[in-house]
């Protein structure tokens, strides 16, 4: 069998798996095929502020369905996997990436993305990154209707990483991050006074690379961990204080080395929020287990946890603060629902001469935590000093859905080569 069909081959059973999975999972998260799903609690997705530091930037990881915690390293490790950088084969290189986002809905609203290296030695590797979100035009009115002014609502977070290796395997990584979020312009929000929000946040991760061999032919396998966006709540009026997305990304990728030419590798990325579940209140009406009667403006939890609760408590109620799932026999199960918290993605990537890439991917969140489902697809090329990749996303939900048409546009430069006009680089291994 030729390495074309080979290839097909591998490809096409891929899709084919991931087609079966989405159809077996939407009838299982279906809420009326459930037995004993909480008929009064169908939806409890996690929420956080400023949840566009959760958006893929770059369009390699966005191809691969939004996976990259263990996937070789290039300029957009920032954003995946800080620590990857030590292992990173060029000297210096620089990435810009360009999002139109929700174009469905709206056509002024995209994110930017600028991140870059700097290798210290053959140890050290700093790095950093600028990530813009712009929200569109918004025209503001008052409870009357009356017009009041427009704003153009815009977040953004500047990044900052040292990445080391610790053996010819494994390497680690801290990365510090501002952020800073206007979406009112300084407006009122109710009877409250607005402001921008901002916060300080630090990214702890850990990369594991080695060499293994399958049937005779070499191969790499990669795990990766990164716990991203720990950091001070945000607010934007006197009262407000919310979690931002603490993220907890956990994956491996195996590469395969076909031939000189040609080589497939096969990513998985798990993910959690490690921030508190929205518990499930009392009514206006139900006496407590104290015996207390709820009034208006109580808020009393009835299931779950309170999550008015200081940093490092919520990241470590996180993993057992859901409100639980009645089971058909009236008993309530805390974790099935913190299972349901769990994202997943699948990918592949093909190379052919380290010029040319094909990707696919898969995306996979919980119909009751966002459900977020959807195929991605892209290609890369790269030339002797640049690298230009593109990604394209396909929701499992065509219709109407925002996230459809969705694409992305990265272009990879190596600075190093470009100074030196040849590409030479003492610490490539």
């Amino acid at each position: 069998m030729s390495n074309l069909k080979k290839i097909t081959l591998v490809f096409t059973s891929l899709f084919l798996v991931l087609s079966l999975n989405v159809k077996a999972q939407n009838g299982l998260n279906d809420p009326g095929s459930l037995i004993g799903q909480d008929k009064e609690r169908d939806n409890n997705p996690v929420q956080t502020a400023v949840p566009f530091l959760t958006i893929s930037p770059d369009s390699r990881a966005g191809a691969l369905g939004d996976a990259g915690v263990a996937t070789s390293p290039d300029a957009n490790s920032m954003f995946w996997n800080p620590s990857k950088y030590a292992f990173v084969e060029n000297d210096m290189g620089l990435a810009v990436s360009f999002t139109p986002w929700l174009r469905n809905l709206v056509d002024d609203i995209y994110l930017g993305y600028l991140s870059g290296y700097k290798r210290l030695d053959d140890q050290q590797v700093i790095a950093a990154s600028l990530r813009y979100f712009s929200l569109g035009e918004i025209i503001f009115t008052n409870k009357f209707g009356d017009y009041t002014g427009q704003h153009t609502p815009n977040e953004f977070s500047l990044d900052a990483a040292y990445a080391r290796k610790f053996s010819n395997k494994i390497a680690g990584s801290l990365a510090f991050r501002f952020i800073r979020s206007d979406l009112t312009g300084g407006g009122y929000i109710g009877d409250s006074e607005s402001k921008p929000g901002t916060s300080y946040a630090a990214d702890v991760s850990a990369y594991y690379k080695t060499k293994i061999e399958i049937s005779d032919k070499d191969a790499d396998l990669a795990i990766g961990l990164n716990i991203s966006n720990i950091g001070t709540k945000i607010g934007y009026t006197e009262e407000t204080n919310e979690f931002i997305p603490i993220n907890m990304r956990l994956g491996a990728a195996f590469t395969t080395y076909l031939d000189q030419y040609n080589s497939i590798t096969f990513i998985a990325d798990f993910n959690k929020l490690l921030v508190p579940t929205s518990p499930e209140y009392y009514s206006i009406g139900d006496v407590t287990s104290e015996g207390d009667t709820i009034s208006g403006g109580d808020l009393v939890v009835k299931h779950g946890k309170d999550p008015k609760v200081s940093l490092p408590v919520g990241m470590i109620q996180s993993f057992s603060d859901a409100p639980g799932i009645t089971r058909a026999d009236g008993t309530r199960s805390i974790f099935a629902e913190e299972i349901q918290e769990i994202m997943y993605s699948l990918g592949a990537e093909y190379w052919y001469n380290k010029q040319f890439a094909i990707r696919g991917g898969y995306f996979h969140e919980n119909v009751r935590k966002g459900n977020r489902k959807y195929f991605t697809v892209g290609m890369g090329l790269k030339l002797n000093v640049i690298g230009i990749d593109f990604a394209y996303l396909i929701p499992v939900y065509y219709n109407n859905n925002p996230l459809a048409n969705t694409v992305r546009f990265t272009i990879i430069m190596d600075m190093a080569a470009m100074q030196s006009k040849k590409g030479s680089n003492p610490y490539k291994k």
